[in-house]
């Protein structure tokens, strides 16, 4: 669409550094075209406060607030745990909660009749395709404006100064501008010191870490925790009944305690350039363990072996912004069927960082101690083991004897 053209702006608004500036851009840039805020709740918590009087104040017209929490945790979240989906060790915090926020945004510049979807995700970044792949999967004519894209913004520096210039109220300062990402998963860290590999996360600086503690700073006695699982999804922590948002809420503030979650990784982005990145996810870390944990005893070999290959594809595909894809759903639908008898129950305890198994029991387990024991038993003839292992390397018998001919 030509400039002129586009009268109604739906901007997908944080709040934050970007999207607060983006708002009178828009205007100064579009012909003063009403600009709709949407705010997307999964889980920022007090980022949320004050955002309508600062959205109005720097000239939205009006401000969406839509509670995705469930939504974010029953749709996108708990799949991903299920699937056992890690990317490069990242829990994947900001990929997934991306098009859940991306896909209400649509359907309410659909209500509206916007013209374009704004963002605010940079040009550097892996947010950007997230964001309009979802778009283009619910809304494929919908016109997407992308300032980093267009502006001549370069640096954050920039962008608060353009921020002072215009009086928009910030939160941050030029000292302490970490660029963070924050919901009710994870908060991650980028920028500052962090750019430089070499450089030890502030783990102890005081207000660094906003989730939790580091493991110098947790209590010197362990927590003990159990959680039940129903087809792969958590349905109770010690022996109490929760939705699964709740669950991870209340893993978050025992992972927290105890210094669990942290993770620094030099990860490979999308776009191409490797990132430095701090996260805290204390209750995922928690979360993942456990449905790992409890897996080990309800999946066959070849099922979890298969399953694990699957998991990188899953992650690449959330991580790369292709929630809405066919082979994610088909994945979805196999990592649903290897759930089916992942039910049970797993103790874990924490201490300073750690994770340590402490015993997992399911009706469905497949793990039998009459067979595995090292002690006498009546159920397994170590004689048969003779013709397994002829059977198993015949193989390689005949290929070595081969290779003996072949060297007279």
């Amino acid at each position: 669409m030509e400039k002129k053209d586009i009268k109604k702006v739906v901007l997908a608004y944080s709040g934050g550094l970007d999207t607060s500036i983006i708002i009178p851009w828009l205007k100064e840039n579009y012909n003063n075209c009403e600009v709709i805020a949407v705010s997307g709740n999964v889980g920022q918590a007090d980022e949320l406060e004050g955002l309508e009087e600062k959205a109005l104040k720097t000239g939205a017209s009006k401000l969406y607030v839509e509670d995705l929490t469930d939504e974010f945790v029953d749709e996108y979240v708990i799949p991903t745990v299920k699937a056992g989906a890690l990317y490069e060790e990242y829990m994947l915090g900001t990929s997934f909660a991306r098009p859940v926020i991306a896909k209400r945004i649509v359907e309410i510049a659909k209500a509206e009749g916007a013209d374009a979807i704004c963002h605010g995700c940079t040009g550097k970044g892996n947010d950007q395709v997230r964001f309009e792949l979802t778009i283009k999967a619910f809304a494929p004519d919908m016109h997407i404006i992308a300032p980093w894209r267009e502006w001549s913004i370069k640096s954050r520096e920039e962008e608060i100064e353009y921020a002072e210039s215009h009086n928009v109220p910030l939160k941050i300062n030029r000292e302490t501008n970490y660029s963070k990402d924050k919901n009710l998963w994870h908060l991650s860290h980028e920028g500052l010191d962090l750019e430089d590999a070499g450089n030890e996360p502030l783990y102890d600086k005081e207000g660094f870490l906003e989730m939790g503690v580091s493991p110098l700073k947790a209590p010197d006695k362990p927590t003990y925790l159990t959680m039940e699982f129903v087809k792969g999804v958590p349905v109770a922590l010690n022996d109490k009944k929760m939705s699964a948002k709740e669950i991870v809420l209340e893993l978050n503030k025992l992972g927290g305690e105890n210094g669990i979650g942290l993770l620094d990784i030099v990860e490979n982005r999308l776009v191409g350039m490797k990132c430095r990145g701090v996260y805290e996810t204390p209750g995922g870390a928690i979360l993942y363990a456990a449905h790992s944990y409890l897996e080990t005893l309800c999946l066959d070999k070849m099922t979890m072996h298969k399953k694990q290959e699957l998991a990188v594809t899953f992650a690449d595909l959330v991580y790369n912004g292709q929630w809405f894809t066919p082979l994610r759903e088909a994945l979805s639908a196999f990592v649903d069927k290897t759930q089916e008898r992942v039910t049970g129950k797993v103790r874990l305890k924490l201490y300073k960082g750690n994770i340590i198994k402490a015993g997992a029991w399911s009706d469905y387990s497949l793990y039998s101690e009459e067979i595995a024991t090292f002690g006498e038993d009546n159920v397994y003839n170590q004689a048969d083991a003779t013709g397994f292992i002829n059977l198993f390397g015949l193989p390689i018998k005949v290929q070595a004897e081969v290779d003996q001919k072949l060297k007279k």
